[in-house]
């Protein structure tokens, strides 16, 4: 598990390399710097990282200090015996990701990713899962600075939905996406469920585009 964060992280600032400067500052897992991982076993593998400061390691929790160039981080592991919620969590019928954030109250999240049964932990799927990961954030952070940029009036509410695209708050992104443009009908007509990425991408270009 530790190899695969670390590997995960490295593929991470391997295709970031790129990035002008402060762009590459900006990203949320080289922006978070020091950080904490959590690797929480339930029906899933969900791999958690996050700024929010966790308590310290209590009787058989396992703590792990790693970091890789300018990162830095703390693995954490929790199963249902460290945290017994996590043995009552149904994901029969698929992974429950705010709820696993919920249930360890995790509030902020750089990033996170699930494991499915069966899923490896190797490096060719750390290099892809980190790979994939800064692509995801690269895009995103570059569609957020435009939208800011079209509505410098409504930063909060930018920087909100960044926040709750982040955390993987669907409903929250199309609600504030509806808040920044409540004209545009094809954002009125997205149903909750409709990912994030979809609802941002949608904001941006009615933005663009006459009004």
């Amino acid at each position: 598990m530790a190899d695969y964060v670390a590997g995960v992280h490295r593929a991470y600032l391997e295709a970031t390399q790129g990035l002008a400067p402060a762009d590459r500052g900006r990203l949320p897992l080289t922006a978070a710097g020091s950080f904490t991982v959590a690797a929480i076993g339930t029906r899933n593998l969900h791999v958690i990282a996050t700024t929010d400061r966790l308590p310290p390691p209590q009787g058989p929790e396992v703590a792990i200090d790693a970091a890789e160039g300018d990162l830095t981080w703390t693995l954490r592991f929790f199963d249902p015996v460290v945290l017994p919620a996590l043995g009552l969590l149904d994901e029969s019928e698929g992974a429950r990701p705010e709820r696993v954030r919920d249930l360890l109250g995790i509030g902020s999240v750089v990033y996170h990713l699930t494991v499915p049964p069966g899923g490896g932990l190797s490096a060719h799927h750390a290099l892809h899962s980190g790979t994939g990961l800064a692509h995801t954030h690269a895009a995103a952070s570059r569609d957020y600075d435009s939208i800011a940029a079209l509505l410098p009036e409504r930063s909060d509410a930018v920087i909100e939905m960044r926040a709750a695209e982040a955390a993987e708050l669907g409903i929250s992104v199309l609600l504030l996406a509806r808040l920044l443009a409540p004209s545009d009908p094809e954002l009125a007509g997205m149903a909750p469920g409709t990912p994030a990425q979809d609802v941002r991408r949608r904001l941006l270009t009615y933005l663009r585009g006459p009004r």
